[in-house]
């Protein structure tokens, strides 16, 4: 086997897919599992297959919708009916919206029943530890965002958090019950908006990348309260808008960035 691909296989390799305001993330595990975290808004699907097709994604192992919101759920029905999907894993938390209806639709197509996220449940993933930290309890099903599922991946000695739209009652939540937070990685919550990312939060994550999915939007993200918070905790702060898709290698002790922008 040529050197090359031995080191190819011996990464994690984190994808923060620029699709304006939203999030999608594609990982590729050191062995060579797909994981797919979120698929953007309505429409963002075709964007997002047609990315996984220039990476060369035969099938997806896991399949994670963090929570129902439109700008995170929208596109998780055209990658269910593009690619065999192996396991697909949400909180529990009923919505009505179309976006959430076509979600439910594209998975009874495929013939998968949806999988429980939740603190504790683990990915079947082999060479990393990829554990559900959240939610860690039932929200009320108004408050979406507290529901997301929150993942935490570790590979040797690099370390990734995921956290959907979680906010502070959440982030506090998870801390309280002592949940693994700290993280070299983090996917900001909420695309920055202040409601997620306190300072405590950050205390415990003490992130050094702090990646923000993000695009044009009405509602000020990321906040100027946000951008604070990552500049106290001196995390290197990289965002879709500005910086396109974002690429970070791990292999298991280091980091390397990619910006398409």
């Amino acid at each position: 086997m040529p050197h090359s691909e031995v080191s190819a296989a011996s990464s994690i390799k984190v994808h923060y897919i620029d699709i304006g305001q939203g999030d999608a993330i594609y990982i590729k595990m050191p062995s060579g599992e797909d994981v797919i975290i979120d698929g953007g808004n309505k429409g963002k699907g075709d964007t997002i297959v047609a990315y996984l097709k220039k990476q060369k994604v035969d099938d997806i192992e896991v399949l994670i919708s963090t929570h129902p919101d439109a700008d995170h759920i929208g596109g998780l029905d055209e990658i269910l009916d593009a690619y065999r999907v192996e396991n697909v894993y949400a909180p529990k938390v009923k919505h009505t919206t179309q976006a959430y209806k076509d979600f439910l639709q594209a998975v009874k197509r495929e013939g998968k029943t949806i999988k429980t996220a939740q603190m504790g449940v683990s990915l079947p993933i082999k060479g990393v530890s990829a554990k559900f930290v959240g939610p860690v309890k039932s929200y009320s099903n108004s408050d979406l965002n507290n529901w997301s599922a929150v993942l935490h991946v570790t590979y040797k000695k690099n370390t990734f958090l995921f956290t959907g739209d979680a906010e502070h009652v959440a982030e506090k939540d998870m801390t309280a019950k002592k949940q693994t937070l700290r993280a070299d990685v983090l996917k900001v919550g909420h695309h920055g908006a202040k409601t997620s990312t306190s300072s405590a939060f950050l205390n415990v994550v003490k992130p050094k990348y702090a990646i923000l999915s993000v695009g044009k939007n009405s509602y000020g993200h990321p906040t100027s309260e946000v951008v604070t918070n990552l500049k106290r905790v001196k995390a290197t702060t990289l965002r879709t808008d500005k910086n396109g898709t974002i690429i970070i290698t791990g292999n298991g002790s280091s980091y390397t960035v990619k910006k398409s922008k």
